[in-house]
């Protein structure tokens, strides 16, 4: 494990002290969303503080970003992402489907990934060095399983509330076509995609601090992340996640076309 790895794991266990305190507890949930529930809670704000003061103790040089508080020198060489609770839904619904997210960016690039599940124990970490899962006082190494065809595998989306008309449209057809589909698994659906249990994980309007964290450790793991014309990930937030390629370009069949549905209405 390198510094940094080690590193990310010290922010995962400051983060989890901030955290589970107020789970299933009196987390104080406001509500910072304009036209639909987006919670806040102290877990939130209290875990990202703890997180930017360890950086700032340690690497001082480096940036961060975060969801809470923002941009700090967000063009250093080095870049910390922060979601202190991913899920916030299901942390104050008491579902232990939320998680904590650290990426690190370095030169613009996501080298290092954490998804930490504290309530379960579980600690999900990739780097150029692959993708390994942290649980109960063991350590393995994750790989995804094989799926050839789009009707074979179980893929999953947070929810359907979080596409457009012509996403919905395109994520509809790509769950008539699958197996299986499960929801309301926010970040932790890709920790179980690096983990071989599910095989495709797509969703729409994501900000850095949401998916920095998830390439590392998906493609760590064997896996691969795209935006839905199955370029690099950008700044359009459709991420799709396959844990094997052969069957990116059957969900890209109508995936893509939503995606370039929307680039013309934001041209005309």
């Amino acid at each position: 494990m390198t510094e940094l790895e080690a590193f990310a794991i010290d922010l995962a266990r400051a983060a989890s002290a901030a955290t589970l305190p107020y789970f299933r507890g009196d987390h104080g949930s406001t509500d910072k969303g304009a036209d639909r529930i987006d919670p806040v809670t102290r877990a939130d704000r209290e875990a990202e503080a703890a997180m930017r003061q360890l950086i700032a103790e340690r690497y001082p040089e480096h940036g961060v970003v975060g969801e809470e508080y923002g941009e700090d020198r967000p063009g250093a060489e080095h870049v910390w992402v922060l979601d202190p609770v991913d899920g916030t839904r299901a942390f104050v619904a008491g579902l232990p489907l939320w998680t904590t997210l650290i990426g690190l960016k370095v030169q613009g690039q996501p080298r290092i990934g954490v998804i930490s599940q504290p309530y379960l124990g579980e600690l999900f970490i990739g780097s150029p060095l692959g993708a390994r899962l942290l649980a109960r006082g063991t350590e393995r190494a994750l790989k995804t399983r094989p799926v050839s065809a789009l009707t074979e595998a179980t893929i999953a989306t947070t929810s359907p509330d979080i596409f457009t008309g012509a996403e919905l449209g395109a994520w509809t057809q790509v769950r008539a076509t699958a197996r299986l589909t499960r929801y309301g698994c926010d970040a932790y659906a890709y920790a179980m995609l690096a983990a071989g249990h599910i095989d495709l994980v797509a969703e729409s309007g994501l900000k850095p601090w949401d998916y920095t964290a998830l390439i590392p450790i998906v493609v760590g793991a064997s896996g691969a992340v795209s935006n839905w014309r199955g370029e690099p990930v950008d700044g359009s937030g459709q991420i799709l996640a396959v844990g094997d390629e052969r069957i990116r370009p059957q969900a890209l069949v109508t995936l893509k076309r939503a995606a370039l549905s929307l680039d013309r209405e934001y041209t005309t």
